[in-house]
């Protein structure tokens, strides 16, 4: 709120002297009229009233007038000869006197206290209007929300025409707020100017377009105060954003690392494997045609397949992160996906019992084929990793309801911690026989980022004597069941 100072603000000083000469009438009407009645001390103790009052009220000036004021009125009006300001009778004179140095030592006396008191209060306000800046300095949390928390406290602490403040970190930021908010930048220049500086950098500054009288020395020292809070908050929220980016940037780091070391151990077994058949062919130590030959072609063809599923890998978990794997959907049926994913998996597949359980009368559903592909391929891989040989994988899929269908792939392997269940969605995340187990750690992190494109979740659950993977997905396309869809084509 923007506090212009008004004409009655302007002229208050004299309507206070004023309204001390006001008093002093008001007071002297009566006593005028009854001064036959009364006499001197009572009068003099009279006149010591508004003195008090007008000190109290107005402070140590208007005071002070009141009682040079008391004192002549009191002479003139009320000790003989009237109309004169002669006095003739020495205890008179006595009693000016120590009227006079009464009304003077009241008047000394209320009005230091008055000042020490509104000295209190300027201090308590300006105590409270810096707890409340730290406060609102404390909650911002970027750059434009501390320019504008300045602004705002300048503005309700100040009486000031417009404040604009503006900034530039070291980083290249620029933030910018000004007070009102929808006014119009005044013209000519601001009346003050102070710097938003810390002891690194110099930030910016603010500007005051301001009326009336200069700022003292205190609300001088305030308004500097305000200012260097402002800008050690700016700085803090650059060095934040520093330490952030920092972090950012060594786990990136990191995980580039992990990714590095996992993928060339992963790219070299297969390599290995697909070199030294290609070798012993083309050497001419095995024979071609022979079933040698034919065992080393197999095994390229698988290792090649291998190196396939990782490269794919890599490439859908970059398309994750970058938020482009968007989904071609279409409407499939869920048997031919996992019969697809089992045919390209079945050399590892056939070291284990496969069982399936999907019902004919299961409805189609709006997905990616390849990508749902995918997702049970690498839960086939997870599985034919840590379950034991010879155990059995388990297929299942189910209508949830209307809207949704549950898919379930289990396995024979370790249970995992019920901590870590959600965990294992992770990137690299691994928790059972890591040392033993190959791969890059990235096959159920996709699986995640597949399903929840397509609209669905999954999770992990132990059961008794197997390890389950549950996801969902959609059965409506754009909230529209295939009923509908077709009927509109």
């Amino acid at each position: 709120m923007v506090k212009n100072i008004t004409g009655h603000q302007k002229y208050q000083p004299i309507l206070k002297y004023l309204a001390a000469v006001l008093v002093n009438l008001v007071i002297t009407a009566p006593l005028f009229w009854m001064r036959e009645r009364l006499n001197i001390s009572t009068i003099a103790l009279v006149y010591l009233l508004p003195v008090l009052l007008n000190t109290t009220i107005w402070g140590l000036g208007p005071g002070l007038l009141t009682g040079l004021m008391a004192f002549f009125l009191f002479n003139f009006l009320f000790i003989s000869p009237y109309y004169s300001l002669q006095v003739h009778n020495a205890e008179d004179i006595s009693v000016l006197i120590i009227f006079f140095l009464v009304a003077f030592l009241i008047s000394q006396l209320v009005g230091r206290v008055q000042e020490h008191l509104a000295v209190a209060t300027k201090r308590e306000l300006q105590t409270t209007r810096l707890y409340e800046l730290s406060l609102a300095l404390s909650r911002a949390s970027s750059f434009q929300e501390i320019a504008s928390v300045i602004a705002n406290q300048i503005s309700e602490a100040y009486m000031v025409e417009y404040v604009e403040v503006n900034a530039t970190l070291p980083g290249g930021e620029f933030c910018y707020a000004k007070i009102p908010y929808e006014g119009v930048l005044p013209s000519g220049k601001p009346v003050i100017v102070i710097p938003l500086q810390t002891p690194r950098a110099f930030l910016g500054e603010v500007n005051i377009w301001r009326e009336g009288t200069n700022l003292d020395v205190s609300e001088e020292r305030m308004l500097r105060t305000f200012t260097s809070q402002g800008a050690l908050a700016l700085e803090r929220i650059e060095m934040a954003q520093s330490e952030t980016r920092s972090r950012v940037l060594e786990e990136s780091d990191r995980m580039k690392s992990v990714l590095l070391s996992s993928v060339s151990h992963e790219l070299r077994t297969p390599l290995s494997t697909i070199k030294a058949a290609v070798t012993s062919i083309l050497s001419g130590e095995v024979e071609w045609g022979s079933e040698a030959a034919q065992d080393l072609l197999t095994a390229v063809d698988e290792e090649a397949d291998q190196l396939n599923r990782l490269v794919g890998n890599l490439l859908d978990m970059s398309r994750i992160e970058a938020g482009a794997l968007n989904p071609e959907l279409n409407w499939n049926e869920v048997s031919e996906i996992v019969d697809s994913a089992c045919r390209r998996m079945h050399r590892v597949l056939d070291e284990f019992i496969l069982v399936i359980d999907i019902p004919d009368d299961l409805p189609l559903i709006p997905v990616d084929f390849m990508q749902i592909e995918r997702v049970f391929t690498n839960l086939f891989s997870n599985s034919v990793k840590y379950a034991p040989s010879a155990s059995e994988i388990w297929v299942k899929a189910r209508v949830q309801d209307d809207q949704t269908l549950w898919v379930q792939v289990a396995n024979q392997g370790p249970p995992i911690p019920e901590r870590d269940l959600a965990r294992i969605f992770d990137k690299f995340y691994r928790i059972n026989n890591a040392a033993r187990v190959t791969g890059t750690g990235l096959g159920l992190s996709i699986c995640k980022g597949i399903i929840e494109t397509h609209g669905g979740k999954i999770w992990a659950e132990n059961l008794p004597g197997r390890l389950a993977f549950n996801f969902t997905l959609p059965l409506t396309w754009k909230g529209k069941p295939l009923v509908e869809v077709e009927s509109e084509t």
